[in-house]
């Protein structure tokens, strides 16, 4: 089924989602360094991990060249969020949520892009909400592993969860031929509406039991 046809329109919509979701990405990777006192280098490394994980374990799945190395752009914008976050040390330390707010709207950027590069791969959009979630989730699995913590997607926290949800609302919008970037910002405005809900109200999904609970 061919959901869209302005080609152009969606890859601009493509390049502009993908350099907010890695400024947004980068700096959600660079806080989590700060908190443990990691070094410029450190901290650039934790932001590019979040940045390009996900993507590129996308990239590999579907046989094409990771796009990170097609383009010295995405290491760039890591580099501007380093310089974001040091220079605004101090004013990012009084938002006690910053970490959270960027790494949601990281989530749901890339959720998006993700689908969108895999729906220009032709493959089909159940693959397309796969693809979405390992782009949106599986940087912030490389950088919990970094930081030696247990990764928050395994955690009873809402997140990948959100992303897939959001997945599933851009198929319907695009299947009812609503504009991509209407299906965009309306897959991008529910994930996030999701994340910051489930953080307010402390919504959760159940965890399992061990046989000696």
């Amino acid at each position: 089924m061919q959901f869209y046809q302005d080609t152009e329109f969606v890859q601009t919509v493509q390049q502009v989602v993908e350099f907010l979701g890695t400024f947004a990405f980068a700096i959600s990777g660079i806080r989590h360094a700060a908190a443990r006192h990691f070094d410029w280098f450190g901290g650039f490394v934790c932001g590019v991990a979040v940045a390009i994980g996900g993507g590129t374990l996308r990239d590999v799945m579907l046989g094409v060249t990771p796009f990170w190395m097609l383009s010295p752009f995405y290491l760039l914008c890591t580099a501007l969020a380093q310089v974001f976050v040091i220079v605004f040390a101090r004013w990012l330390k009084r938002l006690d949520n910053a970490w959270f707010v960027f790494d949601t709207l990281g989530l749901a950027l890339f959720t998006v892009a993700g689908m969108q590069k895999t729906l220009d791969c032709g493959h089909a959009m159940w693959v397309a909400i796969i693809m979405g979630c390992i782009t949106g989730s599986a940087g912030g699995v490389i950088r919990d592993i970094f930081l030696n913590r247990m990764p928050l997607i395994f955690q009873k926290e809402i997140y990948a969860m959100a992303s897939i949800v959001g997945g599933l609302l851009y198929w319907l919008l695009l299947a009812l031929g609503v504009n991509v970037g209407v299906a965009t910002l309306a897959t991008f405005l529910l994930i996030c509406t999701i994340r910051f809900l489930a953080m307010r109200y402390h919504i959760s999904l159940p965890h399992l039991h061990g046989e000696d609970e």
